[in-house]
């Protein structure tokens, strides 16, 4: 019986999550950048078709797929806690386990079909290059890998923080600074400030960016497959503390 609630609490996220404000946020703000920030900055740098700035962007843009999607994770926790939601479900056949599977399930599935959808759109606007399945499947891992460490992200702060307005902030302060503190819209530079260059050294939707670059490009070198390695480390340790976190919190806020 513990598949079936756990393929019920999916759906019953996946549906939530999916109203046109949630989509417009989850879909519709990375279809943006891909639109207007690839086709504005390439008419700045000049080039068309394979090789331009578009093609750079793209991979990236999939990439910030596991940062939204992991909000998902962490808005939902605090939203079903804050109005009793949480405390229901744990009162029918559902474990506190499995709501956190199905929260972090429902945040790789948004990532896949957000970074397939980013993908699609590349295709439709632009000539990309061909891609092997090899390569497709190899992205599409690193993308799984980045939605669960955001979502588990996500999750331990939605676990510690009581605040609605304190949650939020925190939540578009990640956002922001990971975004573009990360090589989703440009590469690294030694032109950079010392500070800013060590924030996107250790900055983890760099590594994805990185490595679905890669892939997407077919070069992914050794350099990138250690910052995989490094990514998985993290990821099992933001894992472990957000489940600790969970595990300990309330399940209502009320």
């Amino acid at each position: 019986m513990a598949l079936p609630n756990l393929l019920r609490l999916i759906y019953r996220n996946i549906r939530v999550n999916t109203d046109p404000g949630s989509l417009i946020i989850l879909v519709g703000l990375p279809a943006l950048y891909l639109v207007f920030f690839g086709f504005g900055f390439q008419s700045l740098a000049g080039g068309s078709g394979s090789g331009s700035y578009i093609d750079y962007l793209t991979p990236g843009i999939m990439s910030f797929q596991a940062v939204m999607a992991g909000t998902v994770g962490g808005s939902m926790l605090w939203a079903d806690r804050r109005y009793g939601m949480l405390a229901q479900l744990l009162v029918g056949p559902f474990t506190r386990l499995q709501y956190l599977l199905g929260i972090m399930f429902t945040s790789v599935l948004f990532a896949l079909g957000g970074a397939a959808m980013m993908m699609g759109m590349a295709f439709a606007l632009v000539e990309v290059p061909a891609l092997s399945a090899l390569n497709v499947l190899v992205m599409f891992a690193i993308i799984t890998l980045g939605a669960i460490f955001f979502g588990s992200l996500m999750l331990l702060i939605a676990a510690l923080v009581k605040s609605n307005n304190a949650y939020n902030s925190v939540q578009i302060l990640v956002i922001f600074v990971v975004n573009f503190a990360s090589t989703v819209f440009y590469p690294l530079s030694s032109s950079l400030p010392v500070a800013l260059r060590y924030l996107f050294l250790i900055n983890p939707l760099t590594y994805i960016a990185n490595a679905v670059r890669g892939a997407f490009t077919g070069t992914l070198s050794a350099s990138e497959g250690i910052q995989v390695a490094v990514l998985a480390v993290e990821t099992v340790v933001v894992l472990f503390l957000a489940t600790r976190a969970y595990l300990r919190s309330d399940v209502s806020l009320e």
